[in-house]
């Protein structure tokens, strides 16, 4: 197996793409925009995905956040809020938003299980700094680390309750950052103790199966290294000080953030500590150069995303997606009007 999610360029595999995989055998997949059309044709692609890989507990990833990041959309799928609407909700009736976003989650799931998609790269635990970069913005689901752990952890629990692993990010944290690591690299300049509030959110949830990296660089620990390409940030910061033990995936190789071919990111990322590279773009030249040079997934990380897949083995969705959204809409107005 090799330790790399990968993306793919449309909505059905192509000649080219299947002998890829097929020689390959990467740990997982990735779903974007462009692969999605409607049901049948989502559960067909993720059927086929599985059949190729011989493994039932094949992680077949999306971001299917709500708001403006949701790769799933109207008219095929409903619309979903972003964290701001429980955030916003947390400040006048907390449990209720606990409530009303353990039920979201739980949709959501329902939704993606409906179609093969077994992990959801969602909850972002990222804590809100005022004068950041909106990139984190309204996907943020507050400025205060125990609001955004509560909120996380409810999440968790409800994409679990309907089979769906989910992947907390952007480890060890996004939300300071002045610029989009899609476009730019963040360099977050502050000491270490500032950074402290920035942890704790991923230090409560530290049992999460899965977590993504950020590409950003923090001075206090690595002035030279992002955390994705840092062994320190992942050994001493992500490991050791927030205690994280599962599956650690970084984001996705193609943003600018990075510099150099992509079989140099990928090796750099796997030398840094990652267990997984995700590769997003679907483009077989860039995917072909990620695998060039790159050994197998280690004993370690093999472990840890047979784990992560573990959490949801047997599980029986058996929730009414309708009830969940009404019982969520309900809180949510609550809120409104209070």
């Amino acid at each position: 197996m090799t330790p790399l999610i990968l993306g793919l360029a449309g909505p059905a595999l192509t000649a080219d793409e299947r002998a890829f995989f097929r020689d390959t055998d990467p740990a997982g997949y990735i779903l974007f925009r462009r692969n999605v059309v409607d049901r049948a044709q989502m559960k067909a692609l993720t059927d086929d995905l599985r059949a190729l890989a011989g493994r039932d507990d094949l992680p077949i990833l999306i971001d299917q956040e709500g708001g403006r990041v949701a790769r799933m959309q109207p008219p095929e799928w409903p619309a979903f809020p972003p964290g701001a609407a429980f955030d916003a909700l947390y400040d006048v009736a907390p449990v209720s938003a606990i409530e009303a976003i353990r039920a979201n989650a739980h949709a959501l799931a329902l939704m993606l299980r409906e179609v093969g998609v077994t992990v959801d790269c969602l909850p972002l635990l990222d804590v809100r700094q005022p004068g950041a970069h909106d990139i984190i913005g309204d996907r943020a689901l507050g400025a205060e680390p125990m609001r955004v752990a509560a909120l996380g952890r409810a999440t968790l629990e409800g994409l679990k309750a309907a089979g769906v692993v989910g992947v907390v990010k952007h480890m060890p944290g996004h939300g300071r950052a002045l610029a989009d690591s899609h476009v730019e690299l963040p360099v977050v300049d502050v000491p270490a103790d500032a950074l402290e509030s920035d942890l704790r959110s991923f230090t409560q949830l530290n049992w999460a199966p899965m977590a993504m990296t950020a590409h950003v660089v923090y001075t206090a620990w690595d002035a030279e290294r992002c955390a994705s390409l840092s062994p320190h940030v992942i050994g001493r910061v992500i490991r050791d000080r927030i205690g994280f033990d599962g599956l650690l995936m970084s984001d996705d190789l193609g943003m600018h953030a990075l510099t150099g071919s992509f079989r140099e990111r990928t090796a750099k990322v796997i030398a840094a500590g990652c267990d997984l590279g995700l590769h997003c773009s679907g483009d077989m030249a860039e995917m072909r150069s990620c695998v060039e040079g790159l050994g197998a997934i280690t004993p370690g990380a093999r472990d840890r995303l047979d784990r992560a897949m573990a959490t949801i083995a047997g599980s029986a969705p058996a929730a009414s997606f309708d009830q969940l959204i009404a019982t969520r809409d309900a809180l949510l107005a609550e809120g409104r009007s209070a």
